[in-house]
């Protein structure tokens, strides 16, 4: 996992003390799988899964003009997100193309961005570019959270046993303080690309640790899994998820990287806007993001570009992983 050094943070320490190892990809260090792709993927489809997702690019805002400058210079509402709220938006360029997305977390006094690590640098100086007169204040936290995401159908009843029937009390796109054994920590409920329910789970470091082994202890009676780096990206290219770097970047916009739930076409003027508009007015968009199955049995080598039959350009493959359920590999 990367942009923080994960050697120094329990997370790592805890997962390498139960024997699973990280390696290096792509100046990435992950953990491929934890006891096998297979049983993982099937907790994602059909059990509950629990994915270490803290490598997330996170950035902390405080002063009053929060809410509004950030409403002005991103994609969606967000001036009235309540306390207690999260509010998902895109930072797009004047050419209306992604810089990032990200997850806005309104604590009242102060609030987080959660993006991807690999765009979090370029989001901050974005920022800073346009706090000019606002009340604005922005740093990074360093390795102060730890950050995890639940998913898949059994999710629900887990984090029930887990934290209580409070769960029911908080509405989606909220979070709530948890205190359950002593262990501290926010949860946030959200929806997932097709309406189902998954959290996640904002903790300082001692807690998430601690709440990693109140899951395991409690994981008998679901199809429970931690979830590597290999079923996951089965699971999001399955699912058409767009991630950053191969789909959320700067050669894409809104509108082809299939993230239009993230964009307010009423609110008005934002960087970008009227880029994004334009193409959905006049009809434009001339990229999708699409599935596909790749027919030959070996790995695709070289530069993934498509071509008709003409030889004619037709578009990019931005992810490709293999299938273990269709024995061929499959990509967005």
């Amino acid at each position: 996992m990367s942009g923080i050094d994960l050697e120094t943070t329990p997370l790592v320490k805890y997962f390498e003390g139960l024997g699973y190892n990280y390696e290096t990809v792509e100046e990435r260090r992950i953990i491929k799988f934890f006891d096998s792709t297979e049983s993982e993927i099937n907790s994602l489809f059909n059990g509950v899964a629990l994915r270490d997702i803290s490598d997330s690019g996170i950035l902390e805002l405080s002063g009053k003009d929060v809410l509004d400058f950030l409403h002005r210079i991103s994609t969606n509402v967000l001036k009235e997100t309540p306390e207690g709220a999260v509010a998902h938006t895109i930072f797009t360029n004047e050419k209306g193309r992604i810089i990032d997305t990200s997850l806005l977390m309104n604590f009242g006094n102060y609030q987080l961005l959660i993006g991807s690590n690999e765009h979090n640098d370029k989001v901050m100086k974005w920022i800073e570019k346009y706090i000019i007169t606002d009340d604005v204040k922005l740093s990074k936290p360093g390795d102060k959270y730890i950050l995890l995401e639940l998913l898949g159908p059994q999710t629900d009843s887990f984090i029930t046993l887990i934290c209580g029937n409070m769960v029911n009390e908080i509405g989606v796109d909220r979070f709530r303080s948890i205190r359950t054994d002593g262990i501290m920590f926010f949860l946030i409920k959200m929806k997932d690309n097709y309406g189902h329910l998954k959290y996640w789970i904002l903790a300082d470091q001692n807690n998430g640790v601690d709440l990693i082994k109140m899951m395991l202890n409690h994981k008998d009676i679901f199809d429970f899994n931690l979830v590597g780096e290999e079923a996951y990206n089965y699971y999001r290219i399955v699912q058409g998820i767009p991630t950053a770097p191969n789909e959320v970047n700067d050669q894409f916009n809104p509108h082809e990287a299939g993230l239009l739930n993230l964009v307010s076409f009423t609110k008005g003027c934002y960087i970008g806007q009227e880029v994004i508009a334009r193409l959905d007015t006049y009809d434009k968009v001339q990229k999708n993001l699409k599935g596909l199955i790749f027919e030959e049995s070996s790995e695709p080598n070289g530069q993934l570009s498509l071509y008709d039959n003409d030889g004619r350009d037709a578009g990019t493959v931005t992810s490709i992983v293999y299938s273990p359920r269709c024995k061929k590999f499959v990509g967005l």
